[in-house]
């Protein structure tokens, strides 16, 4: 079995996720501009990996789909990045390892997880529970057209997550595939028929689950570089269907399309995991890179790179820990942190907090990794620190300060 180093596997993540030698990755290397291009631009980093996950906190400035694409290509609007779902657009939102925005080709995939969504993975058989619910809204969107959710009708409820019927049976619909998501506008769904949202071509495939796993799995190594077989699933949420992944790797690497893949281990055997085999020539280019280290990029926490901790954990020694449900007393980094990456390190995570009406981001915390004081280790963290906060704020067009 080929056995790459932590250094081998740490930098070709980077690589493929765009964040190291861009050039490498085909991700755009220069300042973009126009509406067109900054689309095709962010449908280059879609396609990379398969989806950009959604997320509703903005209090950084920029919500988190947002902050994957301003991470990635210079110049790009953060307004475009809040509007890439539209009509005609060659996107479409569904839950892949939380909801994501994904491109149109992946659609048939998921007829597999459509007909298991017919009942609801949390709520059960809504749409058996509430049927006159379920045809008021069928036939309101049938006869009117798309529906936003803060439209439904219905009194809320108390709780994070006790949502309206209305809600939760409009969720189902869209689970199951009998309704999409139409556009996002404020960051409200408006849902509507899927024959009027996806179009005809993609609706009529079909992809048996076995072809559906193996065209997933692939798009997550295309992503990852390399991954377990745990990280493989969680891309795309394949819980208790170990049989059926098993299967697929079996089939994927019959075909030479991936390689059985060790990563170096401090504790002594490699980690087993997975690599295209495309991939491998371009991980033995990346043990000479020499990465430059100054300047610094922020990340979203939910970024394709970040978002499985235990990953993060064993190729950058960094806890990706998200603090936004703990009390602020017991939060030892902020609400909402973002990691600050340069060259191949995650040297530090900022606390921001935007002000539209003074036209300021405020650093309510800047924590560097190694020291329990807000004084930088060393000169690189800090000049990482200041270009990445100057380059986001630049991007987001405020001014920030402490």
């Amino acid at each position: 079995m080929e056995v790459l180093s932590l250094v081998q596997t740490r930098r070709l993540a980077l690589v493929r996720a765009g964040l190291l030698r861009p050039d490498w990755a085909d991700f755009p290397t220069g300042s973009i501009g126009g509406e067109k291009k900054a689309r095709a631009a962010a449908m280059t980093v879609v396609r990379r990996f398969g989806y950009l996950q959604l997320d509703t906190v903005s209090t950084a400035g920029a919500r988190s789909h947002v902050l994957v694409l301003l991470s990635r290509l210079p110049g790009f609007p953060p307004a475009l990045g809040e509007a890439l779902l539209q009509p005609g657009e060659p996107l479409f939102e569904y839950w892949g390892h939380e909801a994501c925005w994904m491109p149109m080709e992946l659609y048939p995939a998921f007829h597999f997880r459509r007909q298991a969504y017919r009942r609801h993975p949390w709520w059960g058989d809504l749409l058996g529970q509430h049927p006159q619910v379920a045809r008021r809204l069928r036939r309101r969107v049938r006869q009117q057209g798309p529906l936003r959710s803060i439209e439904m009708e219905g009194e809320g409820s108390r709780g994070w997550w006790d949502l309206k019927v209305a809600k939760k049976v409009a969720t189902a619909l869209w689970s199951s595939g009998e309704w999409s998501i139409r556009r996002r506008r404020n960051f409200q769904r408006s849902f509507d028929l899927t024959e009027r949202v996806i179009p005809e071509t993609w609706r009529k495939r079909r992809c048996s689950k076995a072809e559906a796993f193996d065209l997933l799995l692939l798009q997550a190594l295309e992503g990852h570089g390399w991954a377990t077989t745990g990280t493989l699933a969680a891309t795309w949420r394949l819980r208790n269907c170990r049989p059926d992944l098993e299967a697929s790797l079996r089939r994927l690497q019959e075909k030479g399309l991936i390689q059985a893949c060790g990563r170096e281990n401090s504790g002594g055997r490699p980690q087993k995991g997975w690599i295209r085999c495309q991939d491998l020539e371009l991980a033995d280019r990346v043990r000479r890179l020499r990465p430059r280290s100054a300047r610094g990029v922020l990340l979203s926490p939910f970024d394709p790179l970040l978002w499985d901790r235990a990953r993060v954990a064993a190729l950058f020694d960094f806890d990706q820990v998200l603090e936004i449900f703990k009390p602020a007393p017991q939060r030892k980094y902020g609400y909402y942190c973002l990691p600050v990456l340069t060259g191949e390190q995650l040297l530090a995570r900022v606390d921001l907090k935007a002000d539209r009406k003074a036209g300021r981001l405020n650093l309510l915390n800047l924590h560097y990794e190694g020291t329990e004081t807000s004084r930088p280790p060393n000169a690189t963290a800090r000049k990482a620190a200041e270009t990445a906060l100057d380059r986001y704020s630049e991007a987001v067009e405020l001014s920030w300060r402490r």
